[in-house]
Formats: structure tokens, C-alpha cells, sequence
């Protein structure tokens, strides 16, 4: 094992794939000469030269439009967006085109192909660049949604991704870059649809994923302070969701509280307790709570943005309440 970013876990997925297959190239604003907005793709430009890392126009439509036509002819494109806010831009081609190409064609064009990108808020980075967009596209058969929180899953998970033979999008926590963990110096793939249990517990279950992962064991270690055990779920993949893995860690604790980056309304916590409730009914003895943003467009300023944010305070809140515990 190596202690890494999580940058640099990513970087080495794009380098493996690159070197494995010929077939993979990584297109998007930044990513060549620049090195990617957030250095993701350095040094693979020299490696690669400019006919497999493109840098592109500030066009996410078009540039994410030649990506499926890649697809289609049987190349496995990454398709990098500087940030998914940018990536609205390019949603038809994601949701009309990616999406639906296999479908529509009889089976005919699979979609090896990877949109990927940092995803949710950073710091002050206000309204319109600080926006969690799993919920919109898990909604949408024939895309994959993925989340990893660490450095292993970011690697494991990226190779599973251009490894796939339909489209899958891969959120990056803004925040979580310069994060670091350990990564096998060794090939490996970490399976798309599988939840992992980051922390064992029996008090109550903790469902979180991306950067929330990370406050989620913050949580999980400030309570064991008090004896209270929480076991915290990394759903990994929004979809398809690893339904049972919920639910087992559900049946063992009987308490459920969804942790999530985005807004409450049709929220991929919404989902969570949806499935919580049709498969544990029986087993839960409190109602299943939800952390999440406040429902407004994310302040500017640093405490009204603080406000704004789901954090330990509030989830731990949210499990003293489940558990019927007085809170401060």
C-alpha cells in the first residue's frame, strides 16, 4: 500500500487504463497542456501525447457530443467537465444521447464511456458552482452514478468505470482531492452497485456517500465517546444502489439517518429511506431521519454558506433523536 491523494489515486486509474488499452482517451477543458483544472491528469500529455488527452474549447455540449460518437465507433472516452455545474451544459448529451444510445439502437452501440468531474460545494463558491448533481442523474435509466469517498475507492472505482461498457458518471467531492489514504500499488477494480461499511456499529446505521463519508466516520468517532456505536454505510454507487447492504446493516442496528450533500426534495436520501422502509419496516424502531443542505441556492457568504451545510453537529443531532436520546 502507498499513502496517496485522492488526485493522485485518480490520476493513476487514468494512467493504468490508458497503458492497458489504447482504446481510452481523456478529453476536456484543461486536461492537456494545463494538466486539468485540478491537476488530475498530470503528466499525461507527455505520456499519451495530444491525440488521446484533448484539450477542448469551452463547449461541454459539443466536446461531451463527440465523446458519445467516440463511444459509438469504439473508442472508451473519459470526458472531463472542469465542474458537473458546467456540465448542464452538455445534459442533453448525457441523458438524450449517452443514456439512451443503447436502448434506442436495438442494442446495437454499447456506451464505454466516462463523464467525470468534482461534484458539490467547495468554499464561497456560491450558487451556481456549489451544487450536488447526484440525485439529478441517478434519476436517468442507462447511466451509472458513482460516488467514492477515498483514495482507494477513487482508483478502484475510475478503472471499473472505463472498464464499463455503458456510460457511467463519476462525481468527484470538490473537497476531497488533497484528501489521502492508502492505495494497493497493484492493479485492482473496486465493483460498480456494491456498498461497503466503512465502520461496524449496532446503534444505528449512518447512510452517506462522497465527501459526507468522511463526516459520517467524524460522527461515528465523536459518539463512541459516549457508547454509542454507529455503523456507517458508503453507498459508493448511487445507481444502481446496493439495496441489501442497507438493509442488513438496518436489520442489525434498527435505527436509520441519511447523511447527504444536496437538497432535501427528491434527494438521493429520499431514495435511501424509500428502500429502507419497504425492506426493514419491521425491524426499525424509530423513523428514519435525513440530513441534508438547507433548501436554498448556496450563500457566498462563509457563515450563512456554513449554515447552508449539512454537518457533524446537525447529523449527530439527527442520531440522538433516533435513538431518543436528549439533544444539546
Amino acid at each position: 500500500m502507498s499513502v496517496i491523494t485522492y488526485r493522485d489515486a485518480l490520476n493513476q486509474a487514468l494512467r493504468e487504463e490508458m497503458q492497458r488499452d489504447d482504446r481510452v482517451f481523456l478529453m476536456g477543458e484543461e486536461v492537456a497542456v494545463y494538466q486539468g483544472a485540478y491537476k488530475v491528469s498530470k503528466g499525461l500529455l507527455q505520456e499519451f501525447g495530444e491525440m488521446r488527452v484533448v484539450d477542448t474549447p469551452i463547449t461541454e455540449l459539443g466536446f461531451a457530443g463527440v465523446g458519445v460518437g467516440a463511444a459509438m465507433v469504439g473508442l472508451r472516452p473519459v470526458i472531463e467537465f472542469m465542474t458537473w455545474n458546467f456540465a448542464l451544459l452538455a445534459i442533453d448529451q448525457v441523458v438524450n444521447a449517452a443514456a439512451k444510445m443503447l436502448y434506442m439502437s436495438g442494442g446495437q452501440y454499447p456506451m464505454p464511456m466516462v463523464f467525470r468531474g468534482p461534484n458539490g460545494a467547495a468554499l464561497q463558491l456560491a450558487a451556481q458552482h456549489s451544487q450536488a448533481w447526484e440525485s439529478w442523474l441517478a434519476h436517468i435509466p442507462g447511466l451509472k452514478v458513482i460516488t467514492p469517498a477515498t483514495p482507494y475507492d477513487a482508483k478502484g472505482m475510475l478503472k471499473a468505470a472505463i472498464r464499463d461498457d455503458n456510460p457511467v458518471v463519476v462525481l468527484e467531492g470538490e473537497m476531497l482531492y488533497n484528501t489521502k489514504g492508502e492505495v494497493p500499488d497493484g492493479d485492482y477494480i473496486v465493483p460498480i452497485g456494491k456498498a461497503e461499511v466503512k465502520r461496524e456499529g449496532e446503534h444505528c446505521t449512518l447512510v452517506a456517500h462522497g465527501k459526507t463519508v468522511l463526516m459520517a466516520l467524524q460522527v461515528a468517532d465523536a459518539l463512541e465517546k459516549e457508547g454509542i456505536r454507529v455503523e456507517v454505510v458508503d453507498l459508493r454507487t448511487i445507481r444502481p444502489m446496493d439495496v441489501e447492504t442497507i438493509a442488513a446493516s438496518v436489520r442489525k442496528t434498527n435505527r436509520a439517518v441519511v447523511l447527504e450533500e444536496g437538497w432535501e426534495v427528491c434527494g438521493v436520501g429520499a431514495q435511501v429511506v424509500d428502500y429502507v422502509q419497504r425492506h426493514c419496516f419491521d425491524h426499525l424502531d424509530a423513523p428514519i431521519l435525513r440530513v441534508h443542505q438547507e433548501d436554498v441556492p448556496m450563500p457566498y457568504a462563509k457563515n450563512l454558506e456554513r449554515t447552508a451545510k449539512p454537518d457533524v453537529a446537525k447529523t449527530i443531532a439527527a442520531i440522538r433523536q433516533v435513538m431518543y436520546l436528549p439533544t444539546a
